[in-house]
């Protein structure tokens, strides 16, 4: 177990691209050592152990090394086409969101023309209703007044006709008294008694 333990710091170091195969290994440890739950110290190990343990890993970085180095020309071309690729769609993408953008106010305009096309009628018809409803006052005033002044004119006319009933009616009872007077006078009875005869 303590010799697995320096390799895999010593991969970690490698990992991070510092080719130092020449380290002995508690200094390889004391890098790592932040990086991991410290752990006791290995038993000393002996010199040939050590040397085979940095003999295997160097040729691995040394051919780590050497690939990143012939793949670095692969790589950058990959990299810059990856860039002018998410440079693309960066554009599109702002391109996109300024046509919804154009889109959304273009509609936002017409919705708004419309609205104001409906108030303006709304407007126009209320008004209208409005002066339908002030000719119709106008005209329920006018009728009112006529109805009044047929009924004032009923009126005066009832009186009228009351008061000649009650003048004829004063003029009958005067006649009737006089007649009576009359045939008292005379002392001869009147010839139709209550309409009977």
């Amino acid at each position: 177990m303590a010799e697995e333990e320096p390799k895999k710091v010593t991969e970690t170091v490698n990992n991070v691209s510092e080719p130092s195969p020449s380290l002995p290994a508690p200094a390889e440890k004391a890098v790592a050592a932040p990086q991991e739950k410290p752990v006791a110290p290995p038993p000393p190990a002996s010199v040939e152990e050590k040397r085979e343990d940095s003999k295997a890993l160097v040729p691995i970085v040394a051919k780590e090394v050497e690939e990143e180095k012939k793949e670095g020309s692969i790589n950058r071309d990959a990299v810059l086409a990856r860039v002018e690729t998410e440079k693309r769609m960066s554009l599109i993408k702002a391109w996109e969101e300024a046509e919804k953008c154009k889109v959304e106010n273009k509609a936002e305009k017409k919705l708004s023309s419309i609205e104001s096309w409906e108030n303006n009628k709304k407007a126009a018809v209320e008004a209208e209703l409005k002066k339908i409803e002030e000719q119709l006052e106008k005209k329920k005033a006018e009728y009112v007044e006529l109805m009044k002044n047929k009924i004032a004119q009923i009126h005066k006319q009832a009186e009228e006709k009351r008061a000649m009933i009650e003048a004829r009616r004063g003029e009958e009872v005067l006649k009737a008294e006089e007649l009576a007077a009359k045939y008292r006078a005379s002392g001869t009875a009147p010839k139709k008694l209550f309409g009977f005869m």
